[in-house]
């Protein structure tokens, strides 16, 4: 069974930083893509960052490209969403996910096997 718990969220004024980790009680982390999404009040879930198996690739919604930035520790089972120059459309709860090898899209959430609760950010005018 994996179990995804992030961490990391709170409140911020626009224009601070959060970082938020996700912690993956996976044996084989190393071998999964790894994405997070968001979902504010109303709206559907989100794509919001990815990162590939190795961290040879990225991927960014426009949303958050050049104030966001994904990594990976694969020693330490971690996936990391650095979210800098925050602005109040980023309130929302962030979800970290974890994928198969072979899936599809990296920017579509059916594609991820598996997500964690969830942790709030709120960014504050």
């Amino acid at each position: 069974q994996v179990h995804l718990a992030e961490s990391g969220g709170g409140l911020v004024q626009a224009g601070g930083s959060l970082r938020l980790s996700c912690a993956a009680s996976v044996r084989t982390f190393s071998l999964h893509g790894m994405g997070w999404f968001r979902q504010a009040p109303g709206k559907d879930r989100e794509f919001v960052a990815a990162i590939r198996e190795s961290s040879s690739s990225t991927y960014y919604a426009d949303s958050v490209k050049g104030r966001f930035t994904i990594s990976r520790d694969n020693a330490k089972n971690t996936v990391y969403l650095q979210m800098n120059s925050l602005k109040p459309e980023d309130t929302a709860v962030y979800y970290c996910a974890l994928r198969s090898l072979y899936r599809g899209s990296w920017y579509q959430a059916p594609e991820y096997d598996y997500w964690g609760q969830g942790t709030q950010v709120t960014v504050s005018s």
